[in-house]
């Protein structure tokens, strides 16, 4: 993702999150990246329909160097924005505790996809909850660092 410094990016408007967010940032990772028991990373993604930076904060999986990310929405019968965003732009930012890096996103394949769904199912078993109740195939989304 190019990314100017000075361009602003527009956190979510979930005020929750955006709370989350600030005290994310604020600290440097210190506070915010445990969310109630949960490793959470700061996401970056450029909107698909308007170009401006996007960010969230999400529970996060590691599978070596390779970081991991569930396209759940609750189990809604949408996908989450975010998820929308980085299918259109795969460069994304991320931040995990103070570690700051851009990174590539893509949606899991089928094969892939079976061992690192147990992983995040046991990080934050709910998934398993929401994939249940959607009408949709939740996707899992693998973020690799560009170096």
């Amino acid at each position: 993702m190019t990314r100017h410094e000075d361009e602003e990016i527009f956190d979510s408007t979930t005020e929750w999150v955006a709370k989350h967010i600030r005290r994310y940032v604020e600290t440097d990772g210190k506070e915010g990246h445990l969310y109630q028991g949960w490793p959470t990373l700061l996401l970056s993604t450029r909107g698909r329909k308007s170009g401006k930076l996007r960010r969230t904060a999400l529970i996060y999986g590691q599978d070596d160097d390779r970081y991991l990310l569930v396209a759940s929405n609750g189990g809604s019968p949408q996908h989450p924005a975010w998820y929308l965003n980085l299918a259109a732009h795969p460069d994304v930012v991320v931040q995990v505790g103070p570690d700051r890096f851009a990174a590539r996103a893509r949606a899991a394949d089928a094969a892939e996809k079976q061992p690192l769904w147990r992983l995040m199912t046991s990080i934050f078993p709910l998934y398993e909850s929401y994939q249940a109740k959607a009408d949709r195939d939740i996707p899992l989304v693998i973020m690799e660092r560009l170096r």
